[in-house]
């Protein structure tokens, strides 16, 4: 294996972790807000589950982004790497304004756009991206509608429960279903990064399949968790308070109509986000009491952050790939 190809894989890893700490608000936001669970420990919780779903789970995922966005005979480890520095800088740049946007549809869109720089919009498959890009407001939809129906199951079966002794109960279910979540986060998100590097590999000639090797597998799931350990306080602050008051029922709610709205299109093997699921659960828990209970300015500032996703890597990345080929062309 070349030395580019290393790199190249290197910094897919970084994505990945990037991607850990970026993305562990969505693992951890409800769990934390409604103090189930101090924030330490609620890292570690969710990074175990998602070491455990990348496992177990499989990789469908990974062997869709691997072959099913990008035309495989114009890859080359340029082309994934402008995409994985546009996914990574507009990554960065989200964090750091707070806002929960969608890693999976920046590696995407960083990938797309690199294969545009290179080969114009013939680069693409249009395999699944019409698909893709429904699901970005299908996926909040239905953790919406899941998590509005959720939460007025919940209110008439504890509806003699004195609220206090209910919020033990969902204190304990909480535990199941923020674990949950945290698989489908793990069996979906870590896929993009494997499937990634598992194009990168076939583009070199390392491997002729799609097949996800198990190193990649291991090397990507520990990227990830160990991204989810360093946490995204910024973006916990946002999910967890800004878009709504939760308590330990409302994160139940919302965590279990999340894990459903993506374990849905991981089975199709599409690569959703888990931060438009899991925003979508948590503004339909809060609208089930009052609609003002949702902070909607909040939840605009996301939605246009969601949007901006795709055509803002990718012309990132676009302007990567640029830089390197200006770059290699005079070395």
């Amino acid at each position: 294996m070349t030395p580019l190809a290393l790199a190249v894989i290197a910094i897919a890893l970084l994505f990945d972790y990037i991607n850990g700490f970026h993305d562990s608000a969505n693992s951890i936001a409800t769990i934390v807000a409604t103090r189930v669970l101090r924030p330490l420990h609620a890292v570690l919780w969710a990074a175990s589950f998602n070491l455990l779903a990348a496992f177990v789970l499989g990789t469908g995922v990974a062997t869709s982004i691997s072959k099913d966005y990008v035309d495989a005979r114009i890859v080359t480890p340029y082309v994934v790497l402008a995409g994985l520095l546009g996914a990574i800088i507009w990554n960065l740049i989200t964090w750091w304004l707070g806002l929960p946007t969608s890693s999976s549809h920046a590696l995407i869109g960083g990938y797309a756009g690199a294969a545009i720089a290179k080969a114009g919009f013939t680069g693409l498959v249009s395999g699944k991206w019409l698909t893709t890009i429904l699901f970005i407001v299908l996926s909040p939809m239905i953790g919406m509608v899941l998590a509005y129906v959720l939460m007025l199951a919940v209110h008439w079966i504890f509806r003699r429960t004195p609220p206090s002794r209910a919020d033990r109960y969902f204190r304990r279910l909480q535990l199941l279903s923020s674990a949950l979540f945290s698989c489908a986060h793990g069996t979906n998100d870590a896929q993009k990064t494997m499937g990634i590097i598992t194009a990168m590999l076939i583009s070199i000639g390392y491997q002729r399949d799609s097949h996800i090797r198990p190193w990649v597998i291991a090397f990507a799931s520990c990227a990830i968790g160990l991204g989810t350990l360093s946490g995204g306080w910024r973006i916990v602050k946002t999910m967890g308070s800004r878009l709504t008051r939760l308590k330990p029922r409302s994160g139940f709610c919302a965590e279990t109509a999340a894990a459903v709205a993506i374990f849905f299109p991981t089975v199709l093997g599409l690569p959703v986000s888990t931060t438009h699921a899991i925003a979508g659960s948590i503004a339909g828990v809060g609208s089930v009491n009052r609609r003002k209970a949702v902070r909607w300015a909040v939840a605009g500032e996301i939605a246009w952050a969601w949007v901006l996703t795709i055509p803002c890597s990718a012309f990132v990345a676009s302007v990567c790939f640029i830089v390197i080929r200006v770059i290699q062309e005079n070395a």
